[in-house]
């Protein structure tokens, strides 16, 4: 696939978070190697906790605060550009996530779509 090489940036603000090394692409979701940043100490916690109440399956409500939470701190940029809505998960070396060029479907309830797996 053509992502495979690509490098996506992640920030908050001005300082870069790290960056993604894309190794797969497995529709809807990239993955590949983080290389941390100076600004990733700042959200190391924060994804973390997203993570975690993630794999828990019955913390929705808890999850969509923290991934509120990441979304308010950080920015994605794919070579392109940045990218207006995803859903980024980090875990040491690890990165994955999913991507739109237009904001998520929210359900019928007003709630972001749950995380998804890899």
């Amino acid at each position: 696939m053509g992502f495979v090489g690509e490098v996506w940036q992640v920030h908050r603000d001005e300082e870069s978070v790290g960056e993604i090394l894309i190794g797969d692409a497995d529709f809807p979701w990239l993955s590949g190697k983080f290389t941390a940043g100076p600004a990733f100490a700042a959200v190391r916690e924060l994804f973390a906790r997203e993570l975690a109440l993630a794999q828990a399956d019955d913390e929705w409500t808890r999850w969509e605060e923290a991934y509120d939470e990441i979304r308010r701190q950080v920015t994605l940029t794919s070579p392109d550009g940045p990218v207006p809505e995803f859903l980024l998960h980090i875990e040491g070396e690890r990165a994955w996530f999913r991507w739109s060029d237009e904001p998520f479907d929210d359900d019928e309830d007003g709630d972001e779509e749950a995380p998804g797996g890899e």
